[in-house]
């Protein structure tokens, strides 16, 4: 059986089943004012904690969404090993986002996946869309919820 066409019957086998939780990231003030550098998003609501804590309703400077979302590769980094025979995985983008709740400086997130659906694509790519969910801890409410796609390459067939 080839490479791919195992990793086809194994996914098919998770579909609707939690297939990783990651561990926890801490999203301090410092990897904030870092990822607004980076990005040139310098709102005040990211990077002045002492003017958010008094005008916004959230206590204190917030993560950029695009931050919280950003922690997604590493998550997957700690939930997925890459199949046999696989060669690459490539972010394929997503069906659905959503940011739920901010993420105040300070905070712990972790990913939380759940596989939706497997395709075959070709005789070389696999696309994968898990549910993600990136949680906060301590809250019910979490950061972000996702349909996330990603593509699984392998060898091409000889």
């Amino acid at each position: 059986m080839a490479a791919i066409d195992k990793a086809l019957a194994q996914s098919e086998a998770l579909i609707g089943t939690e297939v990783g939780v990651s561990n926890w990231i801490m999203v301090d003030q410092k990897m904030i004012d870092q990822f607004a550098e980076t990005t040139h998003d310098d709102q005040w609501i990211h990077v002045d904690p002492e003017r958010a804590a008094k005008e916004t309703p959230f206590g204190g400077a917030i993560a950029h969404g695009f931050l919280t979302l950003s922690l997604a590769s590493r998550f997957a980094y700690d939930c997925f090993q890459p199949y046999e025979g696989q060669v690459m995985g490539i972010n394929y983008g997503f069906n659905k986002l959503r940011f739920l709740s901010p993420v105040v400086a300070g905070s712990r997130l972790r990913g939380r996946f759940v596989l939706k659906s497997v395709t075959k694509r070709s005789e070389a790519e696999l696309l994968r869309e898990n549910a993600l969910t990136i949680e906060i801890e301590g809250s019910e409410t979490p950061a972000l919820v996702a349909d996330w796609l990603g593509l699984s390459v392998f060898a091409a067939p000889a």
